[in-house]
């Protein structure tokens, strides 16, 4: 299926504080991503840490966000694993809170063959109604959906389309050659949204957009529009923000950079650890030099 959403998600941090989930913060969180036009936002991917968050946390996130996004843009819901019946369960949970669609990451560790990536995506999108997307990372999983097993997975009726983090030029462009009419293709890597966007992709699914939410939307309506100078400009712009919020390990350097900019988004979870010294001036640099006041 095509055409789920298109423009920039935001791959959502999760606040935490010594008590648990910080909802206070995460409404504040989502109200910035809001009033930064921002077309979707992801909760409990990558950038969430739900691998740390228990169950009924999970759960009560799902609930908080529905609820409070309030139809006012998209909600999509983390729900990748590498045990299909956990993520099969996670899904039909989000699709039962009122999600609108699902972000779901290759299974990692135990791994699986090609022909595991078709059964896995099928089981989940035969569990449920609404979009899904698949989530292409193998840096972080050891699994990569090459270009012809998306082509296969895309026929499933509601597989939305593939965040694409793998950080491949070329298998980008061949996965886009085989689904173009099939299901969308987003862009997961900040550093390569610019060009993802203007061979195809219909979307960015953004760590950087915690931070700069109306300028990663901005980036993505200029290319839409073909106003390709301007679009240059500001992706020359974003790109040390960019780099700075991936000088550690994702989401250690975003939610560092959120605290700066004055959201009390904690620290994230062992075993995760607090930015070092040296990386977080970096960071405060580049969003300085971006413009941005650093409280």
């Amino acid at each position: 299926m095509k055409g789920f959403f298109n423009g920039s998600a935001t791959a959502l941090i999760t606040p935490f504080d010594e008590k648990g989930v910080n909802f206070d913060v995460l409404k504040e969180l989502i109200e910035y991503q809001i009033a930064g036009g921002t077309d979707a936002i992801v909760f409990l991917g990558t950038t969430g840490e739900p691998s740390t968050m228990t169950e009924q946390e999970i759960e009560s996130v799902m609930d908080f966000a529905v609820k409070t996004v309030d139809k006012r843009c998209k909600v999509i819901i983390g729900c990748g694993s590498n045990n299909t019946a956990k993520a099969v369960a996670t899904a039909k949970k989000a699709e039962s809170y009122g999600a609108d669609g699902l972000l779901a990451v290759t299974p990692y560790y135990n791994k699986c063959t090609q022909n595991g990536l078709i059964a896995y995506y099928k089981a989940i999108c035969d569990a449920v109604t609404i979009p899904v997307i698949a989530y292409n990372v193998p840096g972080r999983t050891g699994v990569e959906i090459q270009p012809t097993t998306m082509a296969k997975i895309a026929e499933l009726p509601n597989m939305a389309g593939i965040k694409d983090a793998g950080g491949n030029m070329s298998k980008t462009m061949e996965t886009l050659r085989l689904i173009r009419n099939k299901c969308d293709l987003y862009s997961g890597e900040d550093a390569l949204n610019f060009p993802i966007l203007a061979v195809g992709g219909v979307g960015v699914i953004s760590v950087l957009s915690n931070i700069l939410p109306k300028e990663v939307k901005a980036l993505c309506s200029l290319i839409k529009a073909g106003k390709l100078q301007e679009a240059e400009k500001l992706n020359d712009e974003l790109l040390p923000v960019a780099n700075a919020c991936f000088c550690e390990v994702n989401p250690i350097p975003v939610k560092a950079g959120m605290n700066l900019i004055g959201f009390n988004a904690g620290t994230p979870r062992a075993p995760l650890s607090e930015i070092e010294p040296q990386n977080k001036e970096k960071l405060a640099n580049a969003i300085r030099t971006f413009g941005m006041e650093i409280k």
